[in-house]
């Protein structure tokens, strides 16, 4: 266990290799599970604001289910996700022309459409970040899945956290990073 600010990291952020593979899994994140991606408090202003631009991007199916559910839904446990095709997919995945689940709402921001890259969680995963009243839990996710993602990150030994890098300087800055950086290193 990694203890880092008002963060706790399971040592498998350090200890595991992950990359994501697109080509061999094919996005199967945006469409497998129960519920769609999860969304922060904060998001939700965001996913209200940029549905507008982001609708040209998505699927006749995605943009159903946007007008049936909103730009999110809350479960039944009080969390807040995307609203999802027929109980799968994201309504807001699209697929590329090698049949490759992606983003619409990273491709509006691609394009310069809007500021808001695609949720935290997603940017983060196979990170799944757990709130408590003190801290926030930063757990890896292992998903079968992602075994690709596991080859390729074997393959290239490349930690989970320096995969993920961009997304935890999203999360907690540059500097958080840099300090995390330091601490594992510290650890050898």
């Amino acid at each position: 266990m990694i203890e880092h600010g008002k963060v706790i990291l399971s040592d498998d952020v350090k200890d595991k290799f992950f990359v994501c593979n697109l080509e061999k899994c094919k996005g199967a994140c945006c469409v497998e599970g129960d519920l769609g991606a999860p969304l922060e408090a904060d998001e939700l202003s965001v996913m209200e604001k940029i549905t507008e631009d982001v609708m040209p991007y998505l699927s006749e199916e995605g943009k159903n289910a946007i007008l049936e559910q909103g730009p999110y839904i809350l479960d039944e446990d009080g969390d807040y996700s995307t609203p999802t095709i027929g109980g799968r997919e994201c309504a807001y995945a699209i697929y590329d022309d090698r049949g490759i689940l992606k983003c619409g709402i990273e491709q509006a921001y691609n394009d310069g459409k809007v500021s808001f890259k695609k949720p935290i969680s997603c940017h983060l995963y196979p990170i799944r970040i757990t709130r408590y009243d003190e801290f926030e839990a930063a757990n890896y996710d292992r998903w079968s899945i992602c075994s690709p993602a596991c080859d390729l990150g074997n393959e290239l030994h490349v930690p989970v956290y320096k995969f993920l890098r961009d997304a935890l300087v999203r999360k907690y800055g540059e500097v958080w990073f840099d300090g995390l950086v330091a601490l594992i290193e510290k650890e050898g």
